[in-house]
């Protein structure tokens, strides 16, 4: 009993809850099956391991700000299954899994309608990244200028970069869908501009290129700021009909017909 008893005061004075929690059952097994010390050893660090390992997933899950109903499962039931994309971008999405892109600095632009599942599409992959212990941050264009405009005004925007560089990737959703200022807009070229080759941007537009210089408000830093985003990118273009327009429709029909 003492022995039990000190064994589980340095487990804890080691932090390691899942060994303490776990090794009468792994010692119960290790006698049953005849283990040697170093496999009764290795199960229960393994179980540690795996605990921490799950308790950082979640832990990045939140930190990253992404709306988690917007999960890959979800993502493949209603674009895979319904045969709603095409094949160029499946296979650009089976590529993107693997995370390798983040450590090539690779952006990834998607433009297409609004409500062809651009967003979707990212926070998907990106969920899936953090599963792999990447680092991501979500939030919208407008919520990120805003903030980066507060960071100017206070004389932080240097730390605020320097926060957001922090992230293998950083995922920009709906650019384009607000006008901003010029003033809004320097903030946001000023973080492209400070990411470049140095860590990745999701990036989601309603709008291509050609109209970009009606959210940078002038020729050359729109130019600059393409010529940033796409020097080193993966480009898909979703150009689909609304997901939700359709499914508004099947709703309607199925009432119909009851």
């Amino acid at each position: 009993m003492e022995t039990t008893a000190r064994l589980e005061a340095y487990l804890k004075e080691l932090h390691l809850p899942t060994v303490r929690e776990s090794y009468p059952d792994v010692a119960r097994q290790a006698q049953q099956e005849s283990l040697s010390y170093e496999q009764f050893l290795q199960e229960l660090v393994e179980r540690e391991c795996e605990v921490r390992r799950q308790h950082r997933i979640e832990r990045r899950l939140r930190e990253s700000r992404l709306p988690l109903e917007k999960s890959w499962a979800s993502f493949e039931q209603k674009s895979f299954e319904q045969g709603r994309l095409p094949l160029k971008v499946r296979q650009q999405m089976a590529v993107l899994l693997d995370g390798s892109f983040l450590e090539r600095r690779e952006n990834v632009l998607v433009f297409g309608n609004p409500g062809s599942g651009k967003t979707h599409l990212l926070c998907a992959l990106s969920q899936q990244l953090v599963r792999q212990e990447r680092r991501i941050l979500y939030n919208t264009c407008s919520l990120l200028v805003q903030e980066l405009l507060i960071a100017k005004r206070d004389l932080k925007l240097a730390q605020t970069l320097k926060r957001l560089g922090r992230y293998e990737a950083l995922l920009i959703d709906e650019m384009g869908y607000v006008q901003q200022s010029r003033e809004e807009m320097e903030v946001l070229f000023t973080l492209l501009a400070d990411r470049y080759e140095r860590s990745s941007v999701l990036l989601t537009s309603n709008l291509p290129f050609s109209q970009w210089e009606g959210i940078f408000k002038d020729p050359m830093t729109t130019a600059a700021a393409i010529d940033r985003l796409v020097h080193h990118s993966i480009i898909i273009e979703l150009n689909l009909p609304s997901y939700r327009v359709a499914q508004a429709k099947q709703t309607k029909e199925i009432k119909r017909e009851q």
